[in-house]
């Protein structure tokens, strides 16, 4: 055997642990994940992978219970890091919210202006106008860390808070816009655990079994209820408490760095090979080129890098905000770019907006291909010429 296959498999373990401990690794599973779902459902194992998600299982399908309950744990970890960077990160003051407030809310508006632009003649697909609204924190920083030292480390700073806010509303879109008939009964019922996850909180009750039973049914509460069950896990997190005085006894935090590689490692590529696989067999010329494909791309590509950059500019330039540290013009500009990868989010909010529409959720997840993928390599590009001026 020659030495060099020898190093090689005595370096292996220290490889895979360096690439899991790299903050690209989820962007590249989710990546690969799409990229197999995408390459199912255009073989002969299409007929296998669609009986898969449709088999259904303690009274839901597969893919109910990836979007429903995977989605909800995910939910739960966003809402973590959303309440530990408000109270104690680089949220946790006004100045450090300002300039990705402003770029969180152009992200929104913008994008969404120009969906229904494309949509406006049809109530129907209008439905889908928050789809390009959202970015995919996993796929924006895993192209940031492979730029390297290219991209200043408040650049990264700043996509990480965007997109932390970015989440903050995409989950009151789902909530307020996303829901279907409501019953108070169930709802009440969720009500009801969630004051008693604030009374142990306000007790001073740090052990997590009991603030995750009281979340498991207030999961089912939400489930029957109408409001969308993933909703459930921001409002769980809500009441997981924080001690900003020590980290190693911060239920919040020892919840969030347990759940963060089942997200990264498991859930998410599970969500991405569920939801990403779309079958072009099926889809026409005039379906790819419909308003739903080009409006989700457009708002993508072109909404997103106008509405971050925009008011980040406008914010900057007023004097309400000040521009990261160390970076250049065209870097902010790079990285508002980089803000159209919609991926996770977008598809979620799709799902929602079309369900029951097998042809219109490929046509969203066409355009949210399309639109995050170009925003990926135009974002990557002007970040490595930025380097060079």
């Amino acid at each position: 055997m020659p030495q060099s296959t020898i190093r090689n498999k005595k370096n292996l373990p220290a490889v895979v642990s360096g690439f899991i401990s790299s903050p690209a690794a989820g962007g590249i599973i989710l990546i690969l994940a799409s990229a197999a779902a995408i390459a199912v459902a255009n073989s002969s194992l299409r007929e296998g992978y669609e009986f898969l998600l449709k088999y259904k299982t303690a009274g839901l399908s597969v893919e109910h219970w990836v979007n429903d309950g995977l989605m909800a744990i995910f939910f739960l970890f966003v809402g973590l890091e959303i309440k530990r960077e408000l109270l104690a990160g680089q949220l946790s003051t006004w100045s450090q919210r300002a300039l990705p407030g402003f770029a969180a809310l152009g992200g929104v508006a913008v994008p969404a202006l120009i969906y229904a632009g494309f949509n406006s003649g049809n109530a129907d697909t209008l439905r889908g106008w928050a789809i390009p609204a959202a970015t995919d924190i996993a796929f924006a920083l895993g192209v940031l860390t492979l730029l390297g030292k290219r991209v200043p480390a408040s650049l990264k700073i700043f996509l990480s808070a965007l997109a932390i806010l970015d989440d903050m509303g995409a989950v009151a879109i789902i909530a307020i816009f996303y829901t279907s008939d409501i019953s108070l009964l169930m709802l009440g019922s969720a009500a009801a655990t969630a004051l008693l996850m604030a009374g142990m909180n306000k007790a001073g009750v740090k052990r997590l079994l009991p603030y995750l039973l009281a979340g498991g049914l207030m999961w089912f509460f939400m489930l029957q209820s109408g409001v969308h069950a993933t909703v459930a896990g921001i409002l769980i997190a809500l009441f997981i408490p924080l001690n900003t005085s020590s980290s190693s006894d911060s239920p919040l935090e020892r919840l969030e760095h347990g759940l963060e590689p089942w997200v990264v490692f498991l859930i998410l590529p599970i969500f991405g090979f569920a939801n990403a696989g779309v079958s072009l067999s099926g889809l026409t010329a005039d379906d790819l080129l419909s308003p739903i494909p080009v409006g989700v791309a457009a708002g993508l590509f072109f909404g997103k890098q106008a509405g971050v950059f925009g008011l980040s500019v406008l914010a900057i330039s007023l004097g309400l905000a000040k521009k990261p540290a160390n970076s250049s013009w065209l870097q902010l500009y790079g990285v508002a770019v980089l803000c159209g990868i919609g991926f996770t989010m977008s598809l979620f909010i799709g799902n929602l907006a079309f369900a029951g529409s097998q042809l219109l959720i490929d046509e969203v997840k066409v355009g949210v291909l399309a639109g995050s993928v170009l925003s990926a390599f135009a974002g990557a590009l002007i970040l490595m010429l930025s380097r060079r001026h």
